[in-house]
């Protein structure tokens, strides 16, 4: 045990490893933590919410995240909806192309998500999955099975989140995954902000056969809280012009 005093948390030796891991690493699994010492996923879940509660981590579904955001920017949907609007435009209209009429797609959240929507709501015929509100209600219902995913609210930007949500997803088998992030690392990490709505993103990304990365070419180079996933795990990564993607190395 640390020594401490009346304002700071008693942490066995492991919590306070499991803490720093988790700063260095922005987010860590269950599992990984119960591989990493040798313990049961049970153990490492009463750590994990006993850190939650003294505020020094953030509990998600199968796992934990760093509480702090680093250096990176995060931005209300307002303010996002009227950022970069050609080139969200332009990422949907490429998207558009890569997803065939009578596809099954999981349509993630944010800004450049419900552009998309509005340029696939064109196709003649698709099965949509989504956690965005803001996003099922561009779709025309007559034309497209759009079925939004239950889930608890989750902000300004329509989205829904839990471990209901995350378990609906498991039961799906998706055609298309598209998925949005707050940054991209240089070293080609996917990053988010928010440790809920990177538990729903990694479920769509499992459900789907290919996962599709809409990305603005400003998203490079920033980071966040935590990665959703590597560039490398997507089949497409779309951003506004193919020299953005180039002069980025994604890959």
């Amino acid at each position: 045990m640390q020594p401490t005093n009346d304002d700071t948390p008693l942490l066995t030796d492991r919590q306070r490893a499991i803490l720093k891991m988790t700063e260095q690493q922005g987010f860590v699994t269950v599992e990984g933590l119960a591989n990493a010492f040798v313990v049961s996923p049970q153990t490492v879940r009463r750590d994990i919410i006993a850190l939650d509660r003294f505020g020094l981590l953030q509990r998600f579904h199968g796992g934990a995240g760093s509480v702090g955001e680093g250096d990176a920017l995060r931005l209300g949907h307002t303010r996002k909806e009227a950022i970069a609007i050609p080139a969200k435009r332009e990422i949907a209209r490429r998207v558009a192309a890569l997803i065939p009429n009578d596809a099954a797609i999981f349509l993630d959240v944010g800004t450049t998500a419900e552009a998309v929507a509005d340029v696939v709501n064109g196709h003649g015929s698709l099965q949509v999955f989504t956690t965005n509100l803001l996003a099922a209600l561009r779709f025309d219902h007559r034309r497209h099975d759009v079925q939004v995913i239950s889930g608890r609210l989750a902000g300004q930007d329509g989205s829904l989140v839990g471990e209901g949500t995350v378990r609906q997803l498991a039961r799906l088998r998706l055609d298309y995954a598209l998925i949005g992030c707050s940054g991209i690392e240089p070293g080609g990490r996917v990053m988010d902000f928010d440790l809920a709505k990177i538990a729903v993103k990694r479920a769509a990304m499992e459900a789907a056969g290919s996962a599709i990365l809409l990305a603005t070419g400003e998203k490079f180079g920033r980071s966040a809280r935590a990665e959703i996933a590597r560039l490398s795990d997507f089949a497409h990564v779309v951003t506004e012009t193919d020299t953005a993607l180039a002069a980025n190395a994604v890959r």
